[in-house]
């Protein structure tokens, strides 16, 4: 029979994720302001030294955190596409929506990104993962524009429009209490896809 270790150490990948996802939890709960190297990995449950081990600093830390959020993101807008067919109207449509209802329309994925934006300003590493998640939101919404209507005049311009609707729609479900619900959301959404599309 043999012995079972006190303890395992976790593999280097997952160690550094976990400190990843804990960077996003402090960020929610604390915002930009609370965090740091101590809160990090109290969060994780490790030491102090560990963040540093695997990253620059708790910008880079940030960033990265940044990055996984928005990769997650990208994954639900997949998916939702996935699930609307073939029907290149209705994968425009379930891009656009998916923003309306978890995962992405949440409570603490806004409070990320309140401390993420208010970081674009101050911190060059965090603007330039902000530059690439929403570029490649919009780089997405544009090939399934251009899918769906291929005459439509300035698909870029018509991505920027719809992406900030779908941002202010967004940012008022996820504080809650919106004078608006999900499904009243994305009839909006159809009408500008619509209009803009004229």
């Amino acid at each position: 029979m043999t012995t079972q270790p006190a303890f395992t150490r976790a593999a280097p990948d997952a160690r550094r994720q976990s400190l990843i996802e804990a960077t996003g939890r402090v960020l929610a709960a604390r915002g930009a302001a609370g965090v740091s190297v101590r809160a990090i990995c109290a969060e994780a449950g490790v030491s102090p030294g560990l963040l540093r081990h695997y990253f620059a600093g708790v910008s880079e830390a940030i960033a990265e955190t940044y990055r996984w959020t928005g990769a997650r993101i990208e994954q639900a807008l997949a998916e939702a596409v996935a699930e609307a067919g073939g029907d290149p109207r209705a994968r425009v449509l379930a891009y656009l929506t998916a923003s309306f209802r978890p995962p992405i329309a949440s409570p603490e994925l806004l409070a990320s990104y309140v401390a993420f934006w208010s970081l674009t300003r101050s911190d060059a590493a965090v603007a330039a993962v902000r530059a690439e998640v929403y570029g490649d939101f919009r780089e997405g919404l544009e090939q399934l524009l251009v899918a769906w209507c291929p005459q439509l005049a300035d698909p870029a311009l018509t991505a920027i429009a719809l992406t900030a609707l779908i941002d202010g729609l967004w940012l008022e479900l996820s504080l809650g209490g919106a004078p608006f619900s999900a499904e009243q959301a994305g009839e909006l959404a159809a009408r500008w896809l619509d209009t803009l599309a004229a």
